[in-house]
């Protein structure tokens, strides 16, 4: 098709052809929730900060999680989480499989996160000797990937990914498989964890260690002394002093003031919130499991039989870490258990 325009003097020009313009295709949800956004912006906005014509208005991204949950995921992490071993010819700093599970359960909620292997494979296989007296043994390594997602706020889950690898060493060779897979699946899940922030062990990828916390520091406590909840437990750093004060003092021997380096962090006491979130989480319980976890609660912190219940004697950290490694395993067991029942037919 050719266009044709009058010019100034009357005669008609012809300008390059242009090419037939398709048919308008119908505009997108997407497109109609911007367009409202931007519409909705501008009646609200200053006349001085209107966009000129032509100028795209990108409307702000909604953040899921809340004040409490990025005020935790952005502090540093707590070095009395921070395990060293030997690694060559000096040691790495890590962060232990139980830890970032426990971490994840009390920034996301227990029904806020999900985990998933997508991958597992056995890369190596072969005898070698174990021990000072060199046994015949078997040393095998696997890859992992794992997937973790994250719901946060009601919108669309955060999805994401982490590889690692796992060895076992055992004169048993399925006791080596056995080791392996679960180191590989631990290693993926943190590194995935990882992506989210310092308490997960981000800061140990920083060879300065700069958003790693001092032992004893201040900081960091009322967040570690926090129920799974965000919003019950990470209000203000001061808050669980006066609170521990007077419900918590009869069960805690050390003093909670000036908290010192010397202190056992685990008889630190508990918010009054974190503890009536712990006991509504165990009365939701199966019978069969609350019994378990009560009978193992007993052995572990040694409750004597004439306690009639275990649920005065929830008042410390340890306790509270305790419950939710507990939990933590035994969804692990049931979850591995429903994997490996399509695999039985």
């Amino acid at each position: 098709m050719t266009v044709v325009a009058p010019s100034t003097n009357g005669i008609s020009t012809t300008s390059r052809s242009a090419v037939p313009r398709s048919a308008q295709r119908p505009t997108s949800a997407l497109e109609l929730i911007r367009s409202t956004d931007r519409t909705e912006a501008g009646t609200t906005a200053s006349p001085d900060l209107a966009p000129a014509p032509g100028q795209q208005v990108q409307a702000a991204q909604p953040c899921g999680f809340s004040p409490e949950q990025l005020a935790a995921l952005a502090a540093p992490l707590d070095r009395a989480n921070v395990r060293q071993r030997e690694q060559g010819r000096g040691k790495v700093a890590y962060v232990e499989g139980w830890v970032a599970i426990a971490e994840a359960n009390r920034i996301f909620g227990f029904d806020g996160w999900q985990r998933q292997t997508v991958a597992m494979r056995c890369v190596a296989q072969a005898e070698r000797p174990i021990g000072r007296d060199q046994k015949p043994g078997w040393g095998v390594t696997y890859t992992a990937r794992v997937r973790v997602t994250v719901t946060a706020g009601g919108l669309p889950p955060l999805i994401r990914e982490g590889s690692g690898a796992g060895h076992g060493i055992d004169v048993d060779l399925g006791q080596a498989h056995e080791s392996a897979i679960k180191e590989a699946e631990t290693d993926a899940m943190k590194r995935a964890l990882m992506t989210f922030g310092n308490p997960f062990g981000l800061a140990l990828y920083d060879k300065q260690q700069r958003q790693v916390s001092s032992a004893g520091g201040q900081a960091e406590g009322p967040q570690r002394l926090a129920g799974q909840r965000p919003s019950a437990s990470r209000s203000a750093p001061v808050a669980p002093a006066p609170s521990a004060a007077s419900p918590a003092q009869g069960h805690t021997p050390t003093p909670v003031p000036a908290p010192s380096a010397s202190v056992d962090p685990g008889l630190a006491p508990l918010a009054a919130e974190t503890i009536q979130y712990l006991h509504g989480t165990l009365r939701a319980l199966p019978r069969p499991l609350l019994e378990s976890l009560t009978s193992a609660f007993r052995k572990r912190f040694q409750v004597p039989d004439a306690a009639v219940t275990i649920a005065d004697r929830i008042s410390q950290k340890c306790h509270h870490d305790w419950i939710e490694a507990f939990l933590v395993s035994h969804r692990e067991v049931r979850s591995a258990e429903q994997h490996q029942r399509p695999g039985d037919r």
